[in-house]
Parts: C-alpha cells; structure tokens; sequence
C-alpha cells in the first residue's frame, strides 16, 4: 500500500485529540516510528529480483579485465555477453587461453590464483562460486546469483610450440607483421607455421578451413586475428558476409558475433577491403562498441586515406592501432616484397614501432623467410601485433 494512502486511511491515529491523543511534542517521533514500520514491511527495490542482463554484461567485462591484469603477456582472453531479456537464462561466458611451458602442478597453481581473483570480484557483485572443474588442460568455474548461473569461466593452457619471442628487444624499435586472407589454403598456413617468429595470422571467417587454421595457431603459439570483411568502393570479390554501410547496430554485433565464432582464438580485428566501410562514420560507429564489448583490438589496415575507422576505435574505447608503413605485396615478386619488407624496417626505426601487412602469397612467404631470421640483427625486435596497440 503506498504510504499517503496508508497515512490516510489511519489519519484518527494522528489527530492530536482524537482516537489516540498524542502529545504534540511526541508527535513528529510516533510519526517516524510509523513510517519506519511500514517501510520496514516494504520490499527494498531489487530485493529477490535476478540481475539484469546489463548487469550480468558489467560483471563480465570486468571479470575480463581482472583476468587481463592476473594474466602474462599474449594471453588470450574471450568473452561473449549471452544474457538478454529474451534469453535471461543464458550465462555470460569468459574464456582464457594461457601460453606456457610449466607442468601440471605450475597450471594448476596458475589456475587457482586466476580463479582466486575472479571469485573475489565475483563475490563484490554478491555473487557465488558454483562447483569448480580441473582437467589437465582446462579448468572451469561458474559464478551464481541464487539458483541462476550468471557466469561461466573456462581457463584452458597451451603450450608453446614453434612461434618465438626471439632475442630480448631491449631498446630495438618494434615490428608486427600481419599476414591476411587465412582460412582457404591449409598449405599456406603450414608455411608460416613452418617460420618460429612472432607472426599474427588474420582469418577470413567461415571458408573451408578458418577454424582449424585459428586453432592450429593457437597451439603452436601465434597470434590469430579476425579479419573481418568489409564493403570497398569498388565492391571488388565480395566475401558473402560483410559489413556495410547503412547496416542497423544490432546486425553489425550479431554479424561480428557469428563471426568471431567462426575464428576462435582471435584476439583483435582489422578490416578485410573495407575502403567504403571504413570511410563512414556511422558504421564505424556501430561497430567498435561491438569490438569492445567482446573484449577485442582493432587494427585499422588503411586500404583508403578516408579512414576513420581508428579515429572511432580511440574515441570508443577500443585498444587500436594502423598500418603504418606500405603493404608487402601489392606486387607479388619476391624482389619486390624484400624491397616493401625494407620500408617497414626503416619505418619501425623512423617511428620506433611498425605495423607491416601482408598476405600468404608464395612471394611473400619466401621473403620472409629471408627477412625474419635476420631482423634482430637489422635492428628492430619482432612482436606480435598485439604489443603495439594501445
């Protein structure tokens, strides 16, 4: 009953010389005492109600950062924010991907400290920890509001195989090297798995091969990327999903989102074509909170001047950087890529660090088999491209 009304309908109570004669001086005290039992009857707001899904979407991005500070370098850290008013049901889901080389008992201390941390901002949230699962390779934990499972975290290991930090960089100027279009030539991938540095591979979604290429990466310790197809001016050899302009935010998450389901493992974004896409603003806007809410980096390829796509992602929030020195291969001769492959170690230089694109072409790739063993000794320190967003 709302107050007034309660007031109201009991207002002999509160006349000074009617049905329960108080004296004035007590009054403004009986009065307080009233009103304090009745709200005492109320139900405080968000009492006995589950989370929002907005809530539960809050939780998780900083489950993702508390995973993100407890974690080394190069960890790989997912999420997909499930829960909807459509679907309240659905949890939440946080994956992360630890690169490392100790044994069962070193996980299993790593595993403990990362789900301590977790459990204590989950606990902050007035949220419990459901039952913990250890495998060799995984753990996995939930996280409960009541009886509903707002969260589930699965933290799995990898170990590092083949792809190589190489020398400490010391005070050498940084290059990343991405090498884009992935996911229909299985052979080419093996090619670059066959070179121990740092390369970030970029993954056309959904072609005959994307998932086993992304996963294959994971384990032998590269850096994979979504690499996400975009409208050009010229609409030149379209992929049969792409972002463009004039799509409404909610087809550009879900489409992002299908996406990035298609290339696991992936960690960051750069636009495949995209000369339209990248050069209008509304777009732009729509994708990079998606960007964000999946806990991903951008990186802006540049294939038009008229970009804003890195403007947009700075200005969103999302961790980003460009392509800042020519692409490897617009000509695909190994003479010409050795001579693009210069520019980018005289860029790295020139501007302390470089973000070099390239694409799996035999050129490209025997160039680079050239050029990798030998760029510590060029002066520049290979990264993946990861370390040169901010």
């Amino acid at each position: 009953m709302p107050l007034r009304a309660f007031l109201s309908s009991n207002k002999g109570i509160f006349h000074e010389n009617r049905t329960f004669p108080v004296a004035a001086g007590l009054f403004p005290l009986f009065l307080l005492i009233v009103i304090s039992l009745f709200c005492a009857s109320c139900k405080l707001p968000g009492r006995g109600q589950q989370p929002s899904a907005n809530a539960i979407h809050g939780v998780t991005k900083e489950l993702a950062a508390v995973a993100r500070k407890s974690s080394p370098p190069g960890t790989v850290i997912r999420m997909k924010l499930q829960a909807s008013a459509k679907e309240p049901q659905l949890p939440d889901w946080l994956e992360v991907t630890l690169f490392t080389e100790t044994g069962a008992k070193d996980r299993q201390t790593m595993a403990d400290q990362l789900v301590r941390s977790l459990s204590e901002t989950a606990s902050r949230h007035k949220l419990q920890a459901g039952r913990r699962y250890d495998k060799e390779s995984s753990s996995s934990v939930s996280f409960q509001a009541g009886p509903r499972t707002t969260h589930f975290v699965e933290i799995r290991f990898v170990s590092k195989e083949s792809a190589q930090k190489g020398k400490p960089g010391a005070d050498l100027p940084r290059l990343a090297i991405i090498l884009d279009d992935l996911g229909s030539d299985r052979s080419a991938a093996e090619s670059i798995f066959a070179m121990p540095y740092p390369l970030t591979i970029s993954i056309l979604p959904h072609h005959e091969h994307s998932r086993e290429i992304a996963d294959e990466a994971l384990r032998r310790g590269y850096q994979v990327m979504l690499h996400l197809p975009m409208q050009s001016v010229a609409n030149e050899a379209p992929e049969k999903q792409e972002l463009r302009p004039g799509m409404p935010a909610a087809e550009v998450q879900k489409l992002l989102g299908e996406m990035i389901d298609a290339v696991p493992n992936a960690v960051g974004v750069n636009n495949h074509q995209g000369s339209q896409a990248t050069s209008d603003p509304a777009l732009m806007e729509e994708l990079m909170p998606a960007v964000r809410n999946l806990n991903l980096f951008y990186v802006d390829s540049r294939t038009t001047a008229a970009t804003v796509a890195f403007d947009t992602a700075e200005r969103d929030g999302v961790p980003a950087a460009f392509r800042n020195v020519p692409f490897l291969d617009d000509v695909q001769e190994v003479s010409a890529v050795r001579k693009q492959l210069q520019l980018a170690l005289r860029g790295a230089k020139e501007k302390k660090s470089a973000i070099a694109i390239g694409h799996a072409h035999p050129a490209t790739l025997e160039a680079l088999r050239e050029f990798l063993p030998a760029a510590h000794e060029n002066g520049v320190h290979l990264v993946f491209v990861s370390e040169l967003v901010h």
